[in-house]
């Protein structure tokens, strides 16, 4: 009977990673025999009643680590503590001279995206799949209006969301500016557990806003105590300088970066912040990847100013040199936006971070493959921009930062989950090994080694930009919400077992800022009262 479960499940798995998620009818066999999808389809919960105790293992957190056993119940971390003893109904987890962390989260996902008239090939499963067996546990998401609807864009992302297998959240993008989407950022973050809004200054004739936009969208953050979050690129300026490319005769993947150079991020990244400041609201400045924004960055922050940092990881470990490969494939699979910098604002990138002018690293993991990526073939401005990194992000970070002693163990932890979790509200329930935490853990190997391909990564993509990287250090386990779902190289994932997470208002970034705001105020010794002439 379990071979006939095994295989059934194993059909099943084909079945969603070629046609997409199954129909309802489908959805009663498959529950009929026994194999679950979730409380929503099958009325019984992937996140059934477990005890699991990780035993032996460095309990590692943001703030320090110890030597102790992690007790888990019902996806809930009940203990942490040396020596638990437990019962016989309890599946211990041998974690002895491993790392036990709290799962990733990733800050900056773009899964079943519609985008360059086209459609990332991960979706809400794939890619959740593909993230859990590089351990990470939790992501959030970008939601794009529907012609600038918040609301209708939301619903969209609802449905493709039905499918995750691992817990997740939305950001919204705004696109235009009027009264219905005043109302409607209020709705999402009042109701919806939406507390972060995206603005574009790139991307013409499509997501990009004008600084008067901008300036609204950020005075109604405030309010709502929601983090603004910028894609800063002076987007007329990229839009003149793809123009010139052309006209240069300069039309494959080199001409992308070419026309996008790094002064036009530090440049929008300085007027974002300079208008937040103006605003006095916090800012969080996505996919930072040239040394030009990082010092706007670090400008602002030197003067006490609220504003968030995000690298990605491709601009920590990459270098533009792969746009000018000969083999139009090979170049096309590193187009995104801002481009992969020349060599040296990676080092750059990474120094900043283990200092703290950068505060968490994200993927901006937007994937497409070869044949979509092809569409630009003549015409740089037509390749889908977008590479890979969910799955990778974790082992490359300590590949490159803590194998290299960049950071520490508590740093690496704090980069890679515990930050995310601050910043969006969600701490400690996300982003730690604490009592009353969710149980979303990786068991990380420091001895252990692994290898990137495009032949066993678990997207489904042709394609990696992280193609035969090789590495130190590797999860070996991973529990989502109290569930062991990568294992020996295996995984073992439920569609509709993930869960979507609130993440309430005012998170500790707005901390302050009403008084802030009192003693300008008073520091402006305005209005004056002046007598009228009577002359």
């Amino acid at each position: 009977m379990e071979l006939i479960v095994l295989r059934l499940f194993f059909l099943f798995s084909l079945s969603v990673f070629f046609f997409g998620s199954p129909s309802n009818t489908q959805l009663d066999q498959f529950c009929e025999d026994g194999i679950g999808f979730g409380e929503s389809q099958c009325g019984i919960s992937s996140r059934s009643s477990t005890k699991l105790l990780i035993k032996g293992g460095t309990v590692v957190n943001a703030h320090k680590q110890d030597n102790a056993d992690v007790y888990v119940e019902d996806g809930i971390i009940v203990a942490v503590e040396p020596n638990i003893k437990v019962g016989d109904d309890v599946t211990v987890v041998d974690a002895t001279g491993k790392f036990v962390m709290p799962g990733g989260i990733d800050p900056h996902t773009h899964l079943d995206m519609e985008f360059m008239g086209t459609e990332t090939v991960d979706d809400f499963f794939s890619g959740q799949a593909a993230a859990l067996a590089g351990g990470t546990t939790m992501h959030i998401d970008f939601v794009i209006p529907v012609n600038g609807n918040l609301m209708e864009g939301l619903e969209v992302y609802e449905k493709k969301a039905k499918k995750s297998c691992m817990d997740y959240g939305f950001h919204m993008a705004i696109t235009k500016w009027d009264e219905v989407v005043s109302k409607e950022m209020e709705t999402v973050v009042k109701e919806k557990g939406i507390n972060s809004f995206k603005f574009f200054m790139a991307y013409k004739g499509s997501f990009m806003i004008n600084d008067e936009l901008l300036l609204e969208g950020l005075k109604k953050c405030k309010s709502l105590g929601a983090l603004a979050m910028v894609h800063a690129e002076n987007g007329d300026a990229v839009y003149e300088g793809q123009k010139r490319m052309i006209e240069l005769g300069i039309t494959g993947p080199e001409g992308h970066a070419l026309s996008r150079p790094p002064v036009l991020e530090g440049e929008a990244t300085s007027r974002a912040i300079r208008l937040a400041a103006f605003v006095n609201t916090p800012l969080y400045v996505v996919h930072v990847m040239s040394i030009n924004a990082m010092e706007e960055i670090a400008k602002a922050r030197k003067l006490g100013q609220r504003v968030i940092g995000e690298p990605i990881l491709s601009g920590l470990l990459l270098d533009e040199s792969g746009l000018w490969d000969p083999d139009f494939t090979n170049a096309a699979k590193y187009v995104m936006s801002p481009p992969i910098r020349a060599s040296g604002h990676s080092k750059a990138l990474q120094a900043a971070l283990s200092t703290g002018v950068l505060q968490l690293i994200g993927t901006d993991n937007c994937v497409f493959n070869s044949t979509q990526k092809a569409l630009g073939v003549d015409d740089f401005r037509y390749i889908p921009n977008g590479v890979n990194g969910m799955e990778e992000r974790m082992h490359l970070v300590w590949d490159s930062m803590v194998e290299s002693g960049q950071i520490s163990v508590t740093d690496y932890v704090r980069l890679t989950s515990t930050e995310c979790a601050r910043i969006f509200n969600i701490y400690p329930r996300k982003g730690a090994i604490l009592a009353g935490s969710d149980a979303d853990i990786i068991i990380f190997n420091p001895n252990s080694s692994f290898e990137i391909s495009a032949s066993s990564h678990h997207s489904r993509s042709d394609i990696n930009v992280y193609e035969g990287r090789k590495g130190k250090g590797k999860v070996e386990v991973t529990i989502a919400g109290g569930r062991v779902v990568w294992e020996n190289d295996e995984l073992k994932v439920i569609p509709g077992s993930g869960k979507y997470v609130k993440m309430p208002p005012f998170s500790y970034l707005f901390h302050g800022i009403d008084k802030a705001d009192a003693l300008y105020l008073s520091s402006l010794r305005a209005p004056v009262k002046r007598f009228k002439s009577t002359t």
